[in-house]
């Protein structure tokens, strides 16, 4: 069963509930398919066509490998860039993670010294990408010096999703301390980033400290109540910490709000682990 791309590798259960084994890292699609349905209404041909080309990556990635190839040949400079940014896409949805490294840092040289938002996130997504295929010590300097773009560009939503990706590289890489102080980075630079906070909670959780654990969890809560992510991970510190009508709630929310989903079918499978309700009734 896949984890949750954006845990991954935090996602580490204590105590009797098992973790779902790790699932390599892609491009968050979520995030493609607001670029690509952006990208393809907007007037400009060449958005139109990165729309396009960022479509195709996600139904075809091996046709829209060889599509960004094509445009990324018949262009020069800057105007290479969307072509590498839908190649580099379309090798990671083939889990061509070295390629897919390869084409978003050359799509980043290509870009303007002057775009550094541009030149973070092309950044940002290469060191995913080396992330995934278990380079984190790279992926980790890849991110350092997106971080740097991203600050100098003054985006701090941009900033505190670096941080985030930080934290997972930090985590892989056994230094938990810095990932916290990563995960804190992120919080400040953007307070109302949900899964800044559920990541937190996760990193927390795993350290026993059940008290930050549950204050972080109920902030993720406040930001996104439907998010079956992070009803799963208020289940977790629930029953760890002997709430387990609590933990019930947490997963039975999850089942209902995201019925047939992995999120659902692991709430279902803790719930069984859980046993049943020998509370009395209060009715």
């Amino acid at each position: 069963m896949p984890a949750p791309l954006f845990l991954l590798p935090l996602l580490a259960q204590v105590g009797p509930f098992a973790a779902p084994a790790p699932a390599p890292l892609e491009i968050p699609k979520k995030k493609t398919a607001v670029v690509s349905k952006s990208a393809a209404a907007a007037p400009n041909p060449v958005a139109r066509r990165l729309g396009e080309c960022l479509d195709l990556a996600q139904s075809n990635p091996a046709d829209a490998a060889i599509v960004a190839r094509g445009w990324r040949e018949g262009t020069k400079g800057s105007a290479r860039v969307p072509a590498g940014h839908c190649l580099g896409l379309a090798l990671s949805n083939q889990a061509d993670w070295a390629g897919a490294e390869a084409a978003f840092l050359e799509a980043q040289l290509d870009t303007s010294a002057t775009d550094r938002a541009d030149r973070a996130r092309l950044g940002t997504m290469a060191a995913n990408a080396a992330l995934a295929a278990g380079a984190a010590d790279r992926a980790l300097g890849l991110l350092d010096t997106a971080q740097g773009e991203a600050k100098a560009a003054a985006d701090s939503r941009l900033s505190a999703e670096i941080a985030i990706d930080r934290a997972r590289a930090l985590v892989a890489l056994k230094r938990d301390g810095e990932a916290a102080a990563a995960l804190a980075e992120a919080r400040t630079a953007a307070p109302d980033n949900a899964a800044a906070w559920l990541l937190s909670a996760t990193l927390q959780r795993r350290q026993s400290k059940l008290g930050e654990a549950q204050a972080m969890i109920e902030k993720a809560a406040a930001l996104a109540p439907l998010d079956p992510d992070i009803g799963l991970e208020a289940g977790v510190i629930a029953v760890l910490g002997g709430r387990d009508a609590a933990a019930r709630r947490s997963w039975r929310s999850v089942i209902a709000a995201a019925s047939g989903s992995d999120q659902a079918r692991t709430a279902q499978q803790y719930l069984d682990q859980l046993g049943p309700d020998t509370a009395p009734s209060t009715r």
